[in-house]
């Protein structure tokens, strides 16, 4: 049988394959090779002639010795002999540029000091020079010549093992840049991956008809559709990780206009540490058209805040909780204390976070020792809470947890009371009582002119947090954000159950609308949050342009592949005990200012609206909750927030605002134009 032969060479496969799998020691012994030879070549270079070789050989071969010595030790010194070079890639080079300068300077000021020192030494000052540069072209060129090599073996190989070019997919990437690179670059390196990359689109004018890994950029993204149908492309593959998500959704539109396959790569937030990789390719998911610019943060002031410190977390188990860990550990805090109240989700992330630590530490990348340590607790438990920070005397504290299901806790209110608020009041107890100096509490849009048990709780541990940053003068904050993606019993989880199922998807009225933020974005700027102000203040996040939730469930329905009153209907419910159809991030009462994050706002006078009776009704409203009264516990909470609006399921006599101890203290709610006025004055939306 003829063996395959590289095209346009005609070397046999057989041996370029055996070039590849060279050794090092085999590399060494060709650089060895090299530098005996580079010298004499380098003087006769230079002197065109010879005689002169000859003539200055005892010069030449004290000097070729001394090169050769140093140059060996200079590559062995910079792992030249440690790399696999079929692979070769700029890093590689990059280290032998720096093996072969560190070699030329050393060799220049030995040859510098033959001169002076040995007499007959009179070889040309320039041959140091010369010398290197042959070295270094020679010993890079053999190295990036095997890899050109193993390109071609590959389109060899490609071309003989895998399936004809007529039945492999033809892929088209949209996104030149360093995303779009890697895995055009992937795709080409890795021989059993079955797709051809067909070219590039990107919105980038300057790169249309350039060359990127031999693969054309064909134009914009706006010529996705006419592409698919003159180049038969079978799939298209976005390489955008930084692209809002208004982006991300034309470029959907587009493919599913054209009925092409798209996958994409997951955003920034998902890419750890940047790393990009086929094997990350998924399907668009609805956080893709989500998706924000990705955010700048004052990564130093963060670390500052939490590097060396004892860091607690509540709630550590559920969506917001696990993911502050997360980022949390990466600031590597001295210990990160796990609080939560469900087993199973609280060793889940402490296997998470264990093995990352491990990682870390392994590869010895901080210099702070870090202990993690979960902890199964109830913050109902006052004595509990005061055992916790008696043994590990935390620094700063991040209070995640909550119960936030707004239908489940409107017929739960007792268990709304007793978590959300208790469980805050005793939190702040400990923390009180133990100094802790930074205290930052999860809120929530809900407990802005609640209008459910949730909502309003919430806003009564709201006042809490902001009574205790009066009382001591200490960094107590609330950071307040609406619904993330991802979270579970989110709708958007929901939604994908009754996809699942068969439809239809049950959306309660037809103009609701809600703000979304993916999780990691939410934590993150809740971290950034955290270093800003001076407590006592609630901080809101920019959470973006409203989603009707009506147009959630169609791009959810569409991603599946299926369509909306042909596949899967949506019908209407209408609204849910205690839900609002438009959702606010202010009080009425509230007045908010930019702070220097521009995602991040301000209320600095949220504090003022906290009343000298708070204490009292709170107290009065965890006897209601206590006693399973839920009739007191409804009372109690709008005669404590005049802006509470119970549903009828909830009827009770509403105290007047005129005697209400709360006179003044939250304004009542506004129209449905007025939140809106107020929404538009904020997010420009």
């Amino acid at each position: 049988m003829q063996l395959a032969r590289l095209p346009q060479i005609g070397i046999p496969l057989r041996f370029v394959q055996r070039l590849l799998v060279l050794r090092n020691r085999y590399y060494a012994l060709i650089d060895f090779i090299i530098f005996l030879i580079t010298p004499a070549l380098a003087l006769y270079l230079r002197t065109d002639n010879l005689e002169s070789l000859h003539e200055q050989m005892a010069a030449l071969l004290l000097y070729t010795a001394v090169a050769l010595l140093i140059r060996m030790a200079a590559y062995y010194l910079f792992g030249i002999y440690q790399r696999y070079w079929r692979y070769v890639s700029t890093l590689d080079i990059a280290y032998l540029t720096l093996a072969a300068s560190l070699a030329m300077a050393v060799t220049s000021v030995l040859f510098a000091a033959l001169r002076l020192t040995v007499s007959g030494f009179a070889l040309p000052r320039s041959v140091p020079l010369i010398d290197a540069m042959l070295a270094f072209l020679l010993t890079g060129g053999l190295r990036t010549g095997l890899r050109l090599l193993e390109n071609l073996r590959s389109k060899v190989y490609s071309e003989h093992s895998l399936p004809m070019r007529s039945q492999r997919q033809r892929v088209l990437i949209a996104g030149a840049g360093y995303t779009g690179a890697r895995l055009a670059r992937e795709i080409s390196d890795n021989e059993q991956i079955t797709v051809q990359p067909i070219g590039f689109t990107d919105d980038d004018r300057s790169k249309w008809g350039m060359q990127l890994h031999n693969l054309p950029v064909l134009g914009g993204h706006d010529s996705l559709h006419d592409l698919v149908r003159s180049e038969r492309i079978d799939r298209v593959l976005i390489a955008m990780p930084s692209a809002p998500g208004s982006r991300i959704r034309d470029i959907v539109s587009i493919c599913q206009r054209a009925r092409v396959q798209v996958q994409t790569m997951p955003g920034v937030h998902e890419l750890i540490n940047g790393q990009v990789s086929i094997s990350k390719l998924r399907n668009v998911q609805i956080e893709d058209l989500l998706r924000r610019t990705p955010i700048q943060t004052d990564i130093a002031a963060v670390d500052q805040l939490l590097t060396g410190k004892r860091v607690l977390v509540t709630g550590g188990g559920g969506s917001i909780g696990s993911e502050l860990c997360r980022q949390i550990l990466r600031c590597h805090p001295s210990q990160l204390i796990i609080v939560g109240h469900g087993e199973n989700s609280v060793f889940a992330i402490h296997q998470e976070l264990a093995e990352w630590l491990a990682t870390e530490q392994a590869a010895d990348i901080s210099e702070i020792p870090t202990t993690i340590t979960p902890l199964i607790a109830d913050l109902r438990m006052a004595r509990r809470m005061t055992a916790i920070f008696d043994e590990y005397a935390p620094e700063v504290v991040f209070h995640a947890a909550a119960h936030k299901h707004v239908p489940l806790m409107e017929s739960n209110p007792v268990e709304a009371i007793s978590n959300n608020v208790l469980g805050t009041r005793n939190l702040l107890a400990a923390a009180e009582a133990h100094d802790v100096q930074r205290f930052v509490m999860i809120s929530t849009d809900k407990a802005v002119n609640p209008t459910n048990v949730m909502g309003a709780s919430k806003r009564v541990a709201e006042l809490l947090v902001l009574q205790a940053a009066q009382r001591h003068g200490h960094f107590y904050q609330v950071v307040r954000f609406g619904n993330v993606l991802g979270s579970r019993g989110s709708v958007i989880h929901t939604f994908r159950q009754q996809i699942l199922r068969g439809g239809p998807i049950t959306v309660t009225h037809p103009e609701m609308v809600r703000f979304f933020m993916t999780i990691p974005e939410a934590v993150q700027l809740v971290l950034q949050a955290a270093v800003l102000g001076h407590g006592a203040e609630v901080l809101m996040l920019d959470m973006g342009e409203p989603v009707r939730i009506v147009d959630l469930a169609r791009d959810l329905i569409e991603l599946s592949g299926l369509e909306v009153g042909t596949d899967i209907d949506i019908t209407f419910s209408g609204l849910r005990p205690g839900e609002k159809l438009f959702e606010e991030m202010f009080q009425a009462s509230e007045t908010y200012e930019r702070t220097e994050h521009q995602k991040i706002f301000i209320a600095p006078n949220a504090a003022r609206v906290v009343p000298p009776q708070l204490d009292t009704i709170v107290e009065q409203l965890i006897e209601a909750a206590l006693a399973d009264d839920k009739r007191a516990v409804i009372a109690l909470l709008t005669q404590l927030l005049p802006a509470y609006q119970p549903w009828p399921n909830h009827a009770v006599d509403r105290v007047s605002t005129a005697t209400s101890p709360m006179l003044g203290a939250e304004a009542e709610p506004g129209t449905k134009s007025g939140r809106q006025l107020q929404l538009h004055g904020v997010f420009g939306t």
